[in-house]
């Protein structure tokens, strides 16, 4: 019953039993009987639902949302179907994967009523039908991938089993909005094994970039010895600049052997730049006489 139909229905029932008991008038009993005639034909459905009428036993009619009315003894309300979108969680347990893996999968799908005859007519109890044949499409789903498939292409699957389930339930009027799986559960021992291989793959992914790293730098050297060998300069340069960065680095005075020496040459460069010192020394002219005499001045010459 809703709230209209019973204000009407008290309405009517007050007038009758004043107009029974202050006038003793027959047409009281007609109030009555108006009262609850209201409250058997007048009927109302909310914004999301709506009724289904069968007349004598027979569909004739979808009513609602708002009021409507029936007609009573003859018409009843068949059921009333929530219009809204609706969710069912269903879950499939201990199921193999195609490549033998049991597994435990958890999903949630979102549904809706578009044709409320065929819902109401078509299938007992519709919502138990989208839940069952929910599972057994997650079931079917699951037996024909990989394990890796529901792990890393969540995305994929879900369609998959959109499509699956919408195929069932199309013909009962119901249309599947969305699939998601929750969750995919797998035993702990193949957890742990799973967790060994990835750590393995990464270890060896880490062994792999060492190794280019170090062809690549053995590539750098062997250019750069070439460069030495062939520009002795610049291997001396080197050298010098080596020890200087780790003086400087340091702080300290730092032994060279002197076999590091002779390897580097420093010994030759080191008499060449000295032997240039002195030539230059040498090419300076001697000062002059006092009196502007001729010949090299001294002060023993006074």
């Amino acid at each position: 019953m809703n709230p209209i139909s019973v204000a009407i229905a008290a309405v009517f029932m007050g007038l009758g039993v004043l107009t029974v008991g202050a006038f003793q008038n027959p047409y009281g009993a007609a109030f009555i009987g108006l009262a609850g005639l209201t409250l058997a034909s007048l009927k109302m459905a909310q914004q999301w639902e709506k009724a289904v009428i069968l007349r004598a036993g027979k569909f004739t009619a979808i009513e609602g949302p708002g009021l409507f009315l029936i007609i009573p003894i003859l018409d009843a309300v068949a059921g009333w179907v929530d219009t809204r979108v609706r969710t069912t969680q269903f879950v499939a347990e201990q199921t193999l994967t195609k490549d033998t893996v049991p597994v435990d999968v958890d999903a949630i799908i979102f549904w809706i009523v578009i044709d409320v005859r065929k819902a109401a007519l078509e299938v007992m109890n519709f919502e138990a039908a989208v839940a069952w044949a929910s599972q057994t499409s997650l079931r079917e789903m699951i037996g024909a991938a990989e394990l890796s498939t529901l792990l890393s292409n969540r995305a994929a699957v879900d369609e998959q089993l959109r499509k699956s389930i919408d195929t069932k339930t199309e013909d009962w009027g119901i249309r599947v909005k969305s699939v998601e799986i929750r969750d995919v559960r797998i035993p702990v021992a193949l957890q742990d094994a799973m967790s060994r291989q990835a750590q393995a793959e990464r270890e060896r992914q880490a062994r792999v970039i060492l190794g280019s790293a170090e062809a690549q730098i053995a590539q750098k050297f062997v250019e750069a010895a070439d460069t030495y060998a062939n520009n002795p300069v610049a291997l001396h340069l080197r050298g010098m600049n080596m020890l200087y960065e780790s003086v400087k680095e340091r702080g300290s005075t730092i032994i060279v052997p002197s076999s590091a020496i002779d390897s580097m040459n420093l010994g030759g460069l080191a008499g060449i730049t000295s032997l240039a010192k002195n030539t230059a020394a040498e090419a300076k002219p001697a000062p002059k006489k006092p009196g502007g005499g001729a010949g090299p001045w001294s002060p023993d010459s006074q």
